[in-house]
């Protein structure tokens, strides 16, 4: 396994001496990358710059800050966090939010965002994006398949291709009534894979914010997360920080708190402290958040005193604080 993701012209660090460039035509093949921990990659992809990378970076030009929700474990609340992310950034009717549905083979955001039996529609110059609200836009292959239990039964280019052509052919600029869109949030599916190098690679030039990484107390979710964090690392992707989800049950009744995922390594907490980077907040289990989700709506305006909406304001907050310093 390289110790680098190749993830644009850049020669990576741990690269041969000789080494002609990523972008060569003579990447992987040349005789100066004999023996290279990157070859194998480096001779998969197509040589020479992606024509494609300025024009969504101009397409993307005027938006302020693009975040990928992350986490290398399935489950754990990534997509219920985009949504929920998502509704509360456009809570404020002056703020313009776009998402992302990267998970192509398992698209959730428009079911979670109460659009998907929408279709999208081609613009003068591009697709329009699926409005939830007049602040709030959305696109996944989602709005593209002929019903809901449609399989998406697509290898790695196909699938990279999709993500290319949302990047490229979609005109967010008709969610920006000011003339920007503040937030590009991607909602991303499990792993480190095609749909999380496509993402960064086509981000390349227009810049990446940073990545919210979701987790769930459990060390078999966190095993997981610590391998998205080095992804994170190796492809120069700013971590803004950890949400840990699911960490407790609180009783609508007594108000006590049970574990339902133990900590048994220290959580999310103890990781973040480990590795160095910030751990944004604690969301607690509440079966309104999956209503909520079910419906298309949002749990922080249907569940404003739940100490759940409470964890998720403070935890968007720090978010904000942190991307606009």
């Amino acid at each position: 396994m390289p110790d680098t993701i190749v993830t644009g012209g850049e020669i990576p660090d741990n690269a041969n001496e000789h080494c002609p460039g990523p972008e060569s035509e003579d990447a992987g093949k040349a005789d100066g990358c004999a023996g290279c921990p990157n070859q194998e990659i480096c001779a998969s992809q197509a040589s020479g710059p992606d024509p494609d990378l300025p024009i969504i970076a101009e397409r993307l030009s005027f938006v302020k800050h693009k975040i990928l929700v992350l986490s290398g474990k399935g489950g754990v609340g990534k997509s219920t966090f985009t949504s929920q992310l998502a509704f509360a950034l456009a809570t404020d009717s002056s703020t313009e939010v776009g998402v992302v549905d990267v998970d192509v083979c398992g698209p959730s955001i428009p079911k979670i965002m109460g659009c998907e039996r929408e279709q999208v529609h081609p613009a003068g110059v591009g697709w329009s994006p699926v409005f939830v609200q007049d602040n709030l836009g959305v696109m996944s292959i989602a709005f593209m398949l002929p019903d809901e239990e449609s399989a998406v039964i697509w290898r790695g280019p196909k699938k990279n291709g999709m993500i290319k052509q949302f990047l490229r052919d979609v005109d967010w600029s008709s969610t920006a009534d000011n003339g920007t869109l503040d937030y590009l949030l991607f909602d991303t599916p499990p792993g480190t894979s095609d749909e999380h190098l496509s993402v960064v690679q086509l981000l390349r030039e227009s810049g990446i914010t940073g990545a919210v990484i979701v987790t769930t107390p459990q060390e078999v979710a966190l095993q997981d997360v610590r391998k998205e964090i080095d992804f994170c690392h190796k492809a120069k992707v700013p971590i803004i920080g950890v949400v840990e989800n699911m960490s407790g049950f609180v009783c609508p009744g007594c108000k006590g708190e049970s574990k339902i995922f133990y900590p048994t390594t220290g959580g999310a907490q103890k990781m973040c402290k480990d590795l160095g980077i910030p751990l944004l907040g604690s969301i607690p289990l509440d079966p309104s958040i999956g209503r909520a989700c079910d419906f298309g709506s949002s749990f922080l305006d249907t569940c404003p005193e739940s100490p759940a909406a409470k964890a998720y304001l403070d935890i968007i907050t720090k978010i904000k604080q942190i991307v606009e310093p």
